[in-house]
């Protein structure tokens, strides 16, 4: 992997640099100090193709590559919750995020439990609770709900160990106010793998601050979803340039708001 910018100095690397460490990965990938929204860090982590497909066949991974997958691990490792909407949860077939020894210690001195928090956003609540995300996680799942969430299905979640949080006044949830109470709930590192639609709401809503994105050499054509749907903003948001880093034509960009 080499990086790319930001370039301090001159380098004699003949270009294809070196497998990163976890250490490595973990430092060019660290939360920023927190500022805003009760300290909370909103991180989106997304893959797309040259022609803009987040998809294949409706799944990330046939896009993905291996260094992409060590980036979707280091992401996971560093953050309190991973927030996902119900429809990547099924596609993507979500499971419980797992201890791994190898961020025990990192984790242990940022105060953090020893894996992070899947966190579930749903206004129907329509969700397989067999599925082991609700019965066998190592902390429990939360579900972030709207508040006119029907209350048999509220009920039914609880019973199987997730932890219902609603965060919107009607069906749906609204993307301020679930931020707003992650935070609330001690978590504010925060990692979105999507899908797109829950994206496109958080971009909307102004509440995005930072995206991490994967360029995958690959074209797939067709007609799949982009990284980011739903409501477009009245002024496009600004993001900079913090970091970009390659490997084996994968380019991996972190932007942050301005």
């Amino acid at each position: 992997m080499r990086r790319l910018f930001p370039v301090s100095e001159p380098t004699a690397d003949d270009g294809s640099g070196h497998e990163w460490s976890l250490d490595e990965l973990a430092t060019a990938y660290a939360y920023p100090e927190p500022d805003g929204r009760a300290g909370a860090w909103l991180r989106a982590n997304m893959v797309s193709t040259l022609d803009g497909a987040a998809q294949h066949d409706g799944r990330s991974q046939p896009i993905s590559g291996a260094a992409d997958m060590r980036i979707f691990g280091t992401l996971r490792g560093l953050a309190d919750v991973i927030v996902a909407g119900a429809e990547t949860v099924r596609r993507e077939g979500y499971r419980p995020a797992r201890a791994r020894a190898e961020f025990a210690a990192r984790r242990e001195a940022a105060r953090q439990g020893p894996a992070p928090v899947i966190a579930v956003v749903s206004a129907s609540l329509d969700l397989d609770l067999t599925l082991p995300l609700f019965t066998s996680p190592l902390v429990p799942t939360l579900l972030l709900t709207g508040a006119a969430a029907d209350p048999a299905r509220v009920a039914a979640a609880e019973r199987a160990g997730a932890r219902v949080v609603v965060a919107g006044d009607g069906a749906g949830v609204d993307p301020a106010r679930a931020v707003s109470a992650l935070a609330g709930l001690g978590h504010t590192r925060l990692l979105t793998e999507g899908g797109p639609r829950l994206l496109g709401q958080f971009i909307a809503a102004g509440v995005l601050d930072e995206m991490c994105l994967t360029l995958a050499p690959v074209l797939t054509g067709g007609a799949a979803q982009r990284i980011a749907g739903g409501p477009p903003v009245e002024v496009p948001r600004r993001f900079v340039l913090s970091s970009l880093l390659e490997e084996q034509g994968f380019l991996f960009s972190r932007y942050r708001r301005v």
